[in-house]
């Protein structure tokens, strides 16, 4: 850190956390008006939902809704929607928690748990972050390849360079980066609608995948897919993300302020997970119309899925646009990766770093491994390599699921405002489904 600090120096480098990624210095700076135009107050408070839902779409989703589609067609629909109504579940949950404790997931841990928990947790949650990091790397690397022919290793490294976006926006306001966060949601959405206007849907079949059938599951490698599509889907450090940025908005403390402030928070909530939901949903359907629909049922990783667009639907522009929107997806751990690292450093341990230092770390503690694999396994692994983030993720849920849902009840900590047994028990059944879908898989190992 000494030498880190050394170069900050020289370099006039910032040598504190600063603004946007730091939820200390940007908590209550983002003014809702009190009243006027419905549509006026709801743009205003918009914002934290949509930086949680940019890293439910991340090339991680890509990789385990391509393959579910190619393999199974339709038929993992259901285990999408499902994942996506957890998601908006558990992050109602975080959302809860952080406004009405006014404080964040992994603070109430450090104030109620013993300080080797909180090591714990915080290691737990530092190797999601890194996890979700590699999956990233991959995406905008990969995108880098199919786009620019540059080749898979030297994309790798150039993904180094997102610090200097991290460097760009210090000091700037959070709205900025929420600006950033819907251009590069808005820019995937437009794609992949793009790109199932041209594929076509089979309605009849999308409906019948929508229908749960737990029979599905049994298939050989849907089990594993399903846990990856649950990783990628409901991410534990998005958890304590959200219980963080939820607090950026400036708001009075009394009980009507914070109803308030829950409504417009649970609509941003809920209004962002079902736009990630629909893009997750785009995908798996891409997939089984393009792949599965033409014979093509092994399709395992990015790369392949777009080599074989252009041919499989005559059009030149459905690769292009399955490859910007990868780079846009690839780009969105620049920022909730970023920011959810600095929340859980300096909630579990009370430590606050220089958000370049923080990116430096997580990134090449990410770009290690995601090179390692592309030199060793080759190419074709990358499709692998994004689904076991995925399933890594997954097993990591639990550990952050449960402080949440402890805190989410507990009426010291929540007051009037604790989650009602409703939700509370639809999240302690995720929990158990999630742990038993865990074990299954370790145990199928």
């Amino acid at each position: 850190m000494s030498s880190l600090a050394s170069l900050a120096s020289r370099l006039s480098l910032p040598t504190t956390a600063t603004a946007p990624f730091c939820p200390s210095e940007v908590r209550g700076t983002v003014a809702v008006a009190p009243q006027g135009p419905w549509w006026r107050v709801l743009w205003q408070a918009a914002g934290p939902g949509l930086l949680v839902a940019v890293g439910y779409m991340d090339p991680g989703n890509w990789a385990t809704d391509i393959a579910a589609g190619s393999q199974f067609g339709h038929g993992l629909l259901f285990v999408v929607l499902a994942c996506g109504l957890a998601a908006i579940v558990l992050q109602s949950l975080a959302m809860r928690v952080g406004l009405a404790s006014g404080q964040d997931l992994a603070q109430l841990a450090r104030r109620h748990y013993a300080p080797a928990v909180c090591r714990v947790l915080w290691l737990l949650a530092e190797l999601a972050i890194i996890a979700t990091d590699i999956a990233e790397v991959l995406g905008a690397a990969l995108a880098l390849h199919l786009l620019f022919r540059v080749p898979l290793w030297v994309g790798v490294l150039l993904t180094g360079l997102d610090t200097l976006i991290v460097l760009g926006l210090k000091g700037h306001g959070f709205r900025q980066l929420e600006a950033i966060v819907l251009g590069l949601i808005a820019t995937i959405t437009l794609c992949f609608g793009v790109q199932l206007a041209i594929v076509g849907v089979d309605g009849a079949a999308l409906a019948a995948g929508a229908v749960p059938d737990l029979a599905r599951l049994a298939q050989p490698g849907a089990l594993v897919l399903a846990i990856g599509i649950l990783g990628a889907t409901v991410m534990p450090h998005n958890l304590y993300l959200h219980s963080s940025v939820v607090q950026t908005r400036l708001g009075d403390r009394s009980e009507q302020g914070t109803r308030r402030a829950l409504r417009l928070a649970g609509a941003d909530t809920v209004v962002s997970l079902l736009l990630a939901t629909l893009v997750n949903v785009a995908i798996l359907v891409l997939a089984a119309e393009a792949f599965h629909g033409h014979g093509h049922r092994d399709v395992g990783s990015i790369e392949d899925a777009w080599r074989l667009l252009a041919p499989i639907t005559g059009a030149g522009l459905a690769p292009l646009l399955f490859g910007v929107a990868l780079l846009a997806a690839g780009q969105s751990a620049t920022f909730t990766g970023t920011v959810a690292g600095q929340v859980v450093l300096e909630g579990f341990l009370n430590l606050k770093i220089p958000c370049w230092q923080r990116r430096i770390l997580t990134r090449a503690l990410a770009i290690v491994p995601a090179l390692a694999g592309v030199l060793w396994l080759g190419q074709g692994a990358v499709g692998k390599l994004l689904v076991a983030t995925q399933v890594v993720l997954s097993l990591q849920l639990p550990f952050a699921i449960w402080p949440l849902l402890r805190f989410a009840g507990n009426r010291q900590v929540m007051g009037r405002f604790a989650a009602s047994r409703l939700m509370l028990a639809i999240g302690w059944l995720l929990f158990a489904l999630i742990l038993a879908a865990n074990l299954a898989l370790v145990a199928g190992l």
